[in-house]
């Protein structure tokens, strides 16, 4: 039998006779063990304490005294660098390292060569393994996964043993925290907290047959993608038909899933685990446990979503393993935190009942978010710490809107936050009945209001908010949730899937908005030090002409004789401009029957289109602001950092400028100009932009309604008085928002 089946064999026999009230009575034996099968001079097991410490529990080969004296802080030397880092480090020679701590008490002087392996469990670490030999060397990689194989073992034991106690000191673990981060959906909840990935220890942790282990495996595997597939017609509320548009959407995110559930790669990880001895489970949570701690050191947010996207399918391989019995429903108004959440987790937990989420990590353009906006579910993302700061049950309110989590707040916070809900509840009852209702100000001025949709599973909320129209079809979403650039005839079935729910509201189709942060599918990152400045957009159609063109031709085919509004993104030149437009009108020649009404647009988010207006606007059809792009490059601030985020500010003077020039001269052409960045859906921001004469406005569902309650009692003769009282006083200012608030809340407007 080869060392590592010895070694866990061994240990299973260990585990097997150790006396379940023994404590910490069966870590000596283990440690012998250890070293006698890795042939190491020093095993040795710190056991992590209250109040951060890391205390010697077992050791052989160091001096026998030194059991239960020697304590290193998280941090601390070798040992502490390993817990503070939940890494593995193999050390040559690990005295010159410059972490490391000199204990006398433990005699280890003649030991060069150190391993050094955390003991985790559930996202904790619960101490460190170590061993050591005098020969300076690094130890092979199956060295280092067997002692990360024990390692697991061990977290098991001493957890299953009460061994090891990582909870805070009493105080920390009662008093409230504030957790800030980013806002993913606005919203308000308050309820107990659910944890995400706190699925209990698989029962057996190794295999007494492997070949039965690998056929659970294998049955296992066929269910989780058979969830999958029924996830599509039963985890979406309203989803309708399996023809239906909801259904359709439903099916662009999670085939994204069944390609990476389908995958060979991950799965031999665990199949080779499983070889190794352990049983399913463990292979599983083994697998699952490499791919958390490779996640935290993952910089590249596209990357961090797909491996996300990973660890959702480990979920469900547990969770079948187990036996796939129906999840426990959730407290009423439970908020979920999670490090990272996949979209079929998401869909889960909807049907369960929460009320909220707050992820550490997770970005705007993920999947979960994107499925989170659509259905409506307050999400905060890059909360770090709250997982390890919460406990199941403890009661949290989620401030969507401001960017921040309280945990464990006080009960005038709770009081205050639930007559906050019941306010808003009454606005919403109240801005329901104003769906049907033409928009318009106080003082009779129409106002067009649409929405941003990127899934055919949002087209519903256009009769839910009585919408205009949709002003921005983001096409890119559906192909990232895919994974992959569709055909054209699969992106026409999708684009007139859209132009139906839409009937005779009007549709603009922006084209592929990929690159940056919203990588081409099957490319790799791009080696740019700036990103959303490089190659993407148009600028990607542009150098691949035959991308752009199936694109358009799936659009013409989509409308089928119907109107058809197409939209470019990224323009930086009226060449460029004049080019795609060429594309579309080349494709149109060709496809029958023609649209009843072609209209041809571009974005404008390069400032550079600003001072080329004159000959944009002989050729263009509309242009539509985009905001977000816009003052990301007009003062030169990556919207994507957050040192920056709020830094600089639509309501600026050079903005307004810029903003009012642009109205000025596509009034004077006669060309249709909106707005549909992010900021449109925010009531101060939807005012200021009505107030400087654009009256076509497009944003995401939630935004729509309390902005068209806010144009009702808006009268815009006086507003624009008052915002040109304010631009003549503006100048060298950093923003303008402050005096245009003020004046709204003296007016009583709902901003």
């Amino acid at each position: 039998m080869s060392t590592p089946r010895r070694l866990l064999a061994r240990l299973r026999d260990l585990m097997a006779r150790r006396d379940p009230a023994g404590g910490d009575a069966t870590l000596p034996q283990l440690v012998r063990m250890v070293a006698a099968e890795l042939v190491s001079e020093v095993c040795s097991l710190y056991v992590l304490r209250p109040g951060g410490i890391l205390e010697l529990t077992a050791t052989e080969g160091l001096h026998p005294d030194a059991v239960g004296r020697t304590r290193l802080r998280v941090g601390e030397g070798i040992v502490g660098l390993a817990a503070a880092t939940h890494t593995a480090l193999n050390l040559a020679d690990a005295q010159n390292h410059p972490a490391f701590a000199y204990r006398p008490e433990t005699g280890e002087e003649p030991y060069a060569s150190m391993l050094a392996v955390p003991l985790r469990r559930a996202g904790r670490t619960l101490g460190v393994l170590s061993v050591q030999n005098r020969t300076p060397r690094r130890y092979d990689a199956d060295e280092v996964e067997v002692m990360e194989t024990v390692a697991m073992l061990v977290a098991e034991l001493l957890a299953a043993s009460g061994a090891a106690d990582t909870a805070e000191e009493g105080l920390l673990s009662t008093v409230p925290r504030r957790f800030t981060g980013s806002p993913l959906v606005p919203g308000l909840a308050i309820g107990p907290v659910v944890v995400h990935g706190t699925a209990h220890a698989p029962r057996r942790l190794l295999a007494d047959d492997p070949a039965a282990e690998q056929a659970r495996l294998a049955e296992a595997v066929k269910q989780m993608q058979r969830g999958i597939d029924q996830l599509i017609a039963a985890s979406l509320p309203q989803a309708g038909p399996a023809n239906s548009p909801e259904a359709a959407a439903s099916r662009d995110i999670l085939d994204a899933y069944r390609l990476v559930a389908a995958d060979g790669g991950w799965l031999k990880r665990v199949a080779d685990a499983i070889r190794g001895g352990l049983s399913a489970e463990a292979a599983v949570h083994r697998v699952a446990g490499d791919l958390r701690d490779r996640m935290r050191r993952v910089v590249d947010p596209y990357l961090r979503e797909r491996l996300a996207d990973l660890e959702d399918l480990i979920g469900r391989l547990l969770a079948a393993l187990d036996g796939g019995g129906s999840p426990a429903p959730v407290a009423p108004g439970a908020i979920l935190l999670a490090r990272r959440l996949g979209p079929a987790e998401l869909l889960d937990w909807h049907a369960r009942g929460i009320a909220g989420v707050v992820a550490e990590e997770g970005t705007a353009g993920g999947h979960a978010a994107i499925l989170a906006r659509a259905l409506g579910i307050p999400s905060l993302a890059g909360a770090r710490g709250i997982i390890d700061a919460a406990e199941p049950g403890d009661d949290m309110v989620l401030d969507a809107d401001e960017g921040y989590a309280i945990l464990r707040p006080e009960q005038d916070v709770i009081q205050a936050y639930q007559r906050a809900l019941e306010v808003r509840s009454a606005r919403q009852a109240g801005w329901a009945a104003l769906r049907d209702q033409p928009t318009r100000t106080r003082d009779g001025v129409p106002v067009s209001l649409m929405l941003n949709v990127g899934l055919t599973l949002e087209l519903a909320q256009l009769e839910l908010t009585g919408a205009a129209g949709i002003g921005l079809f983001r096409t890119e979403i559906a192909m990232l949730a895919r994974g992959a650039i569709v055909d054209v005839p699969e992106q026409a079935a999708v684009y007139a899937r859209v132009l139906d729910a839409a009937g005779s509201r009007p549709v603009n189709f922006r084209t592929l908005d990929l690159g940056g942060d919203k990588l081409l599918p099957g490319s790799a990152p791009p080696e740019e030090e700036n990103p959303a400045m490089g190659w993407r957009s148009l600028r990607i159609g542009l150098d691949r002409p035959a991308l752009l063109r199936r694109q358009l031709r799936a659009l013409l085919l989509a409308a089928g004789g119907r109107a058809l509004s197409v939209m470019f993104p990224m323009v930086a030149t009226v060449a460029e401009f004049r080019a795609a437009r060429a594309l579309l009108l080349a494709e149109a020649a060709r496809v029958r029957p023609a649209p009843s009404a072609l209209r041809i647009g571009t974005m404008l988010e390069v400032p550079a289109l600003m001072w080329q207006l004159p000959a944009l606007l002989r050729e263009t059809d509309f242009i539509s602001v985009g905001t977000n792009d816009l003052l990301q490059f007009l003062f030169a601030a990556d919207r994507g950092t957050p040192a920056l985020a709020g830094r600089y500010d639509l309501l600026s003077p050079p903005v307004i400028e810029l903003l009012s020039e642009l109205v000025a001269q596509c009034d004077a052409a006669g060309v249709e100009l909106s707005v549909c960045g992010e900021h449109a859906s925010r009531p101060l921001e939807a005012m200021a932009l009505v107030g400087l004469g654009i009256t076509t406005l497009s944003m995401p569902a939630a935004g729509l309604l309390p902005v068209k309650a806010m144009l009702a009692e808006l009268d815009l003769g006086v507003l624009r008085r008052v915002l040109a009282a304010i631009r003549r006083t503006a100048a060298g200012a950093a923003s303008v928002r402050e005096p245009i608030a003020s004046w709204a809340r003296e007016q009583g407007l709902p901003v």
